[in-house]
């Protein structure tokens, strides 16, 4: 077996029945295993509560007589949990059985967003208070990415994953981007943002319940649902009958990054991912608002507006890549999408109509999206199901790890830079570093050594 490719491994034992064609439908037929249908269903109403919390925890903050230094401070310790734990997130996706942390991730979000409900509504919560449930809720979230990453190839088989990853990306934009905090908005300026909290508690409660009919994804390789029990094969290739060999969490971790460096196209795409989302995170997030008001004469609302196409948009091209076959130049397909869609991002800079901006602002989504999905699937395919939750979380990291840098370094630039020009800049560099990703890692000849079908 070709341990170097997961394609290789055996699928689950559970597999989704053909639909009448070979294409029709292909989207919904992840739907057709129960399994899925619990995990997706929860995962909805799960984010769906965060899109709420995003809204609720501002106006909560607000209410308590906080200002920015405040938000920031409840914002900043959210990122801090997600960032300083998610490297362990997938050392647990790997090691212990990923149900039961997608249900303890679930149990703790329920705790803190329960704990600020009780205490807004009896009027005793404090802002310290806010901080730390925002801590709970980051930390959650660095155990919950790669597990639910993980956990997908062993409920469904490999031809059904590019689907259930197309709806995993179509719905949480939608839920997350757009519902939750719409839902939040209208809550809190018809009650309070303490009756929202409550509603949130209600949505992870949902999920939490939802959760415990998932039943325990297939054991790996004949192994109990362990995996830090691992044959020792140091004595020769056959392993049958041999003692599991007990590691430490950091030789797991040491052997997720090694398999990463070994690995050329999941590096060079982690490092072109890295360097993308640094030029491009902090101008869209950060400057964009100021192109709307100088050019636009806009404000809050139309660059909601924007966002929300942007959100949307990510759901459509999500939605259009998983109703189609893996594409056979996949690695190709992917980067140049992610690199190409940012072309447009040149001419943003000089537009007075928001219609012009907002058909910017779908390509972006539409091709990121895209993209998007072909990564979850191609990390879920092609990466031994042993290592695929350090991976995840590797990957997960490193995307994090330059965002603040990101949103720090945006503001400063645009004092010294014209906005149009860091704009061009960014739509310009990221297709070269796309092209520059292509040939480093030899990704053409790769995707054509290693053909994963549909």
């Amino acid at each position: 077996m070709d341990y170097n490719d997961a394609s290789s491994l055996p699928a689950p034992a559970r597999r989704i029945p053909e639909a009448s064609g070979p294409g029709r439908f292909r989207v919904l037929r992840p739907l057709a295993t129960r399994d899925f249908r619990i995990l997706i269903g929860a995962l909805s109403v799960s984010i769906f509560g965060t899109g709420m919390w995003a809204v609720t925890m501002v106006y909560q903050v607000l209410g308590l007589g906080g200002g920015p230094v405040e938000l920031s401070l409840v914002a900043t310790l959210a990122a801090v949990g997600l960032v300083a734990f998610v490297l362990l997130g997938g050392i647990a996706a790997d090691r212990l059985p990923r149900r039961r942390i997608l249900v303890m991730v679930e149990a703790a979000n329920l705790c803190a967003i329960g704990s600020v409900a009780v205490l807004a509504l009896s009027g005793a919560l404090q802002l310290w208070h806010l901080a730390v449930a925002a801590f709970v809720l980051g930390t959650a979230s660095a155990f919950f990415f790669p597990a639910y990453s993980a956990i997908l190839p062993r409920i469904l088989p490999p031809e059904e994953l590019l689907a259930a990853n197309g709806m995993e990306g179509m719905i949480r934009p939608l839920l997350q981007q757009a519902g939750g905090p719409a839902a939040a908005g209208l809550v809190i300026a018809a009650s309070s943002p303490a009756h929202a909290a409550a509603l949130i508690a209600a949505a992870h409660t949902t999920a939490l319940l939802t959760l415990l009919f998932l039943r325990p994804e297939p054991p790996l390789d004949g192994h109990p649902d362990r995996d830090d029990a691992v044959p020792d094969a140091r004595h020769g290739a056959s392993t049958a009958g041999a003692k599991p060999v007990r590691r430490s969490a950091w030789a797991d971790l040491r052997e997720g990054f090694g398999y990463t460096v070994r690995t050329p196209w999941l590096l060079w795409t982690l490092l072109f991912a890295v360097v993308a989302v640094l030029l491009s995170e902090g101008p869209i997030e950060v400057l964009l608002p100021f192109l709307v008001r100088d050019q636009l004469g806009g404000g809050a609302q139309t660059f909601g507006f924007l966002l929300a196409i942007w959100g949307g948009a990510m759901a459509v091209g999500a939605l259009l890549v998983s109703s189609l076959p893996l594409p056979r130049r996949y690695l190709t397909v992917m980067v140049m999408s992610w690199g190409l869609g940012t072309v447009p991002l040149a001419f943003i800079g000089f537009m007075d109509s928001f219609w012009s901006m907002a058909a910017v602002m779908l390509v972006v989504g539409v091709t990121w999206g895209a993209s998007a999905v072909i990564w979850g699937t191609l990390l879920q395919r092609r990466v031994p199901r042993h290592l695929l939750g350090r991976v995840s979380s590797l990957d997960f990291f490193v995307s994090l790890a330059l965002m603040p840098v990101s949103m720090a370094a945006a503001g400063p630039l645009a004092a010294v830079v014209p906005i149009w020009l860091i704009f061009l800049v960014v739509s310009l560099a990221t297709p070269v570093l796309g092209l520059i990703a292509l040939v480093a890692a030899r990704m053409p000849r790769d995707e054509i050594a290693h053909p994963l079908g549909s």
